[in-house]
């Protein structure tokens, strides 16, 4: 047996993005998925539009190497691997005044949440560039930018679950952002305001979006010809 790859703090995050192969069998990903949440992992699945993938699955895990095992079965039963993000869950180090109830929702997220079926996922990083380089700025200047930032984000409390990941070190981006929405305008709705926020006008750098409808993974699979 492999040693666990635990963090230390937080759960271990991965979005994988497949299309669907000529050899995709429907049986063999549901019991890909089944296993890992037998594991104790947690695992959403989501139809996505649009050119660059058919179908999301995210899962977070206290072990990476549960993750690696989910991805080997998936592309095992057929599904062909078109994009992937690794990232941690983290508590913000703008966070230390929130009520560790909050901390610990941002650390051991329970998803995906009910009455939220969109899905939209992005990869975003923070500037480096002369006259716009979030790092050189002190830590209560950019302390204020993200109380802004956030303030923003909570006017769409209820239509809009935000999960930020932390992927520094893991991945191409500095953070993984994960809406789950009522509606699909809610997407367009909270990444436009958001976007007017200094800590995203001036420092703000995006990554590829995918979005879709989350539905549990035989509804999904049904939807994109698989039975």
């Amino acid at each position: 047996m492999t040693e666990p790859s635990t963090p230390t703090v937080g759960m271990a995050v991965v979005h994988l993005f497949f299309r669907v192969g000529p050899q995709a069998a429907a049986a063999e990903i549901e019991r890909a998925i089944d296993d890992a949440r037998g594991r104790g992992d947690q695992v959403v699945t989501a139809a996505l539009l649009g050119h660059k993938a058919d179908i999301a699955v995210m899962a977070l895990s206290s072990d990476q190497w549960n993750l690696r095992r989910l991805q080997t079965a998936l592309v095992a039963a057929g599904l062909e691997l078109a994009d992937s993000y690794v990232s941690l869950t983290e508590s913000s180090e703008y966070a230390d005044g929130l009520p560790e109830e909050m901390k610990q929702a941002r650390l051991h997220p329970q998803l995906p949440p009910e009455g939220k079926p969109v899905f939209c996922f992005y990869p975003m990083s923070k500037r480096r560039e002369a006259g716009a380089n979030w790092y050189r700025l002190d830590f209560e200047r950019r302390k204020e930018l993200m109380y802004e930032h956030g303030a923003s984000g909570r006017k769409f409390r209820g239509r809009v679950l935000q999960v930020v990941t932390g992927s520094t070190g893991t991945d191409d981006y500095e953070w993984g952002v994960t809406l789950f929405c009522v509606h699909p305008d809610d997407v367009k709705d909270v990444v436009y305001t958001m976007r007017y926020d200094e800590a995203s006008a001036v420092y703000g750098e995006f990554g590829p979006f995918y979005v879709g409808m989350i539905a549990d993974a035989g509804t999904v699979l049904g939807e994109l010809g698989l039975g």
